[in-house]
């Protein structure tokens, strides 16, 4: 009797209701007590990458219920990929892949100075690259899942906008809508490539890094546009891999590396036959009768103008890697309270916890955060404290401090701390010193391999 008395006290205590059908058809229940609203889940992570999952999964190991929703909206040319983020499907995976595929092609070179019997007529096939890559991408797409499963999340191939402080609308790709409440929300949508929409043609006929490592035809003669360490990677291993490469760059290469560094990466690319234009920007791209792509493009003397001068050129490829932007401008940001850079679209942290946003229940990490390390390991390591601090009474977060990183380009460069320019500007030229010597490493000695660019410095 005392049992059925209270099971009836907190029947009555609760308050079924029932959302009325708004205007795109959507309906749901909503359970209220009369203390405390109850969601569908504790945790809905909107982003299917490194950081979303790491968070995902700390948090489910730590009693909570939680899901995740990744949807990849199509490339211009429609390219598309499966769960894991730009790392896994896009960036550091097959992007290593394929720089290895590249250097394995200098070690053919240098294997007969080593005693290597190599034949002559040796050359390299795109198409089996691009499978062995992307098999091994969708083996890990499959694990990402099985992952999930097991730490018990759920995972939604479906779209998250938000509809109110608790609530997101996840559509999928046949347009079905579902409501999904939650207590708490990361977003962790990461980036996408920038197209120039100014540039006629750019967007109709050109790639990005979203399109190159599933292309199935050989990339042929490229046009890489921009210095950034995407470009110079493509570029890269490109070049090595055997075609014919230019990269256009209108200012200045690795913006925000050490210049002296940058130029030396760059000088070793074009030892290796990967053409350079300096102080160019494409005008417009016009796809001809043949399939090939004409490229017109200006020279920036002191500064571009109508009266620059032209010229222009017949590529087979043109990949655009002029920047990334976050993913957010199509959340819905807005009605919740976050609030964003208008400018650039990064979301704004914090001061005293950069991953907590200006609304209280909602977090971002990864490269959606504004100026922080875009970087996958710092995403997992972010994602992972957020959640123990989140459930788990934690006090500890990430440093975004003297983080190492890398740039794949063929001569490799790895870097950590303020490049020379930035300890300048925050030191004095007259408080720092710089160490630094050039080398040989050993394997280049037989072979004899050009070295004039392997560098160490130190900056104290």
């Amino acid at each position: 009797m005392a049992a059925s008395c209270k099971t009836l006290k907190f029947c009555y205590l609760l308050k079924w209701q029932k959302c009325t059908t708004n205007t795109t058809g959507l309906s749901q229940f909503r359970l209220f007590s009369k203390d405390s609203r109850q969601y569908d889940y504790d945790l809905l992570v909107i982003g299917g990458g490194s950081g979303g999952l790491a968070c995902s999964k700390e948090a489910a190991e730590l009693g909570k219920k939680v899901a995740v929703l990744d949807y990849v909206e199509p490339s211009p040319i429609g390219t598309v990929w499966g769960l894991g983020g730009t790392c896994v499907n896009v960036g550091c995976i097959p992007k290593k892949l394929m720089h290895h595929a590249s250097l394995l092609g200098d070690a053919v070179k240098d294997a007969a100075a080593y005693g290597w019997k190599v034949p002559s007529d040796k050359e390299h096939c795109w198409q089996t690259l691009v499978m062995a890559v992307q098999n091994h991408v969708r083996s890990l797409n499959w694990g990402h899942r099985v992952a999930l499963k097991d730490k018990s999340v759920e995972y939604l191939n479906a779209y998250g906008t938000f509809v109110d402080q608790h609530t997101v609308k996840a559509t999928t790709k046949n347009g079905k809508e579902t409501l999904i409440t939650s207590d708490k929300f990361v977003i962790a949508t990461g980036m996408r490539p920038h197209y120039p929409e100014e540039i006629p043609g750019a967007k109709q006929y050109s790639i990005t890094s979203d399109d190159i490592f599933s292309m199935q035809r050989p990339p042929g003669k490229t046009l890489v546009v921009g210095a950034s360490y995407v470009a110079l990677e493509c570029a890269g291993f490109l070049t090595s891999l055997g075609f014919d490469v230019t990269v256009m760059i209108r200012s200045i290469p690795l913006r925000g590396f050490d210049q002296q560094m940058a130029s030396l990466v760059l000088d070793n690319m074009k030892t290796h036959g990967t053409k350079v234009l300096h102080k160019c920007v494409p005008r417009q791209v016009e796809k001809q009768s043949s399939g090939k792509l004409m490229v017109t493009w200006a020279h920036q003397f002191e500064r571009l103008t109508t009266t620059a001068a032209e010229d222009f050129d017949y590529y087979d490829t043109v990949l655009f890697a002029i920047g990334r932007q976050p993913c957010t401008r199509s959340l819905n940001l807005e009605k919740v309270g976050v609030e964003i850079n208008e400018k650039s679209g990064f979301i704004i942290g914090a001061r005293d916890e950069s991953e907590r946003t200006s609304a209280p229940n909602i977090f971002a990490i990864g490269d959606v955060l504004m100026d922080r390390p875009e970087l996958t390991p710092v995403a997992i390591r972010a994602g992972k404290m957020l959640a123990q601090r989140l459930y788990n009474r934690s006090t500890e977060h990430m440093d975004y401090v003297n983080v190492a990183t890398t740039v794949f380009t063929p001569l490799e460069y790895g870097c950590v701390g303020l490049s020379e320019e930035a300890a300048v500007q925050k030191h004095g030229e007259d408080n720092i010193e710089v160490f630094h010597a050039f080398y040989k490493p050993l394997e280049y000695i037989i072979p004899s391999r050009p070295h004039e660019q392997c560098y160490i410095k130190v900056r104290a």
